[in-house]
């Protein structure tokens, strides 16, 4: 997928594409997996990190506008990983890969704009 040049539609496709990378980095894992694995947690806390510094980039009109995304829960996360960095829990980190990140990628899919032809 092409990245749109500027603005909201290219900050949808960079949390889009975080979140499918995070969610391929743990298909087939289990979370004593995940725990086990310092590659892979480092993997998603970035992937993570990219969603929610897309998603404070998206602008405010945009986000009141689409209440299907948990905005402020999803950046809420990254200003976590930033600066509490020393207080995440794995167990959360764990949850959001596997759980919440495939509901974001489905709420975010057809929120991005198709590629040029």
């Amino acid at each position: 997928m092409a990245r749109p040049e500027k603005g909201d539609p290219g900050f949808l496709l960079d949390m889009l594409l975080a979140a499918e990378d995070a969610i391929g980095f743990v298909a087939g894992m289990d979370e004593a997996a995940f725990r086990a694995s310092a590659l892979h947690q480092a993997a998603v806390l970035r992937c993570v990190s990219v969603i929610g510094e897309a998603a404070n980039r998206v602008s405010k009109e945009f986000r009141s506008g689409t209440s299907q995304v948990p905005w402020k829960a999803v950046i809420g996360m990254r200003h976590k990983l930033v600066h509490d960095y020393a207080e995440v829990r794995l167990d959360v980190v764990w949850r959001v890969v596997s759980v919440e990140l495939p509901a974001l990628a489905a709420a975010l899919r057809p929120l991005v704009p198709p590629e040029p032809r």
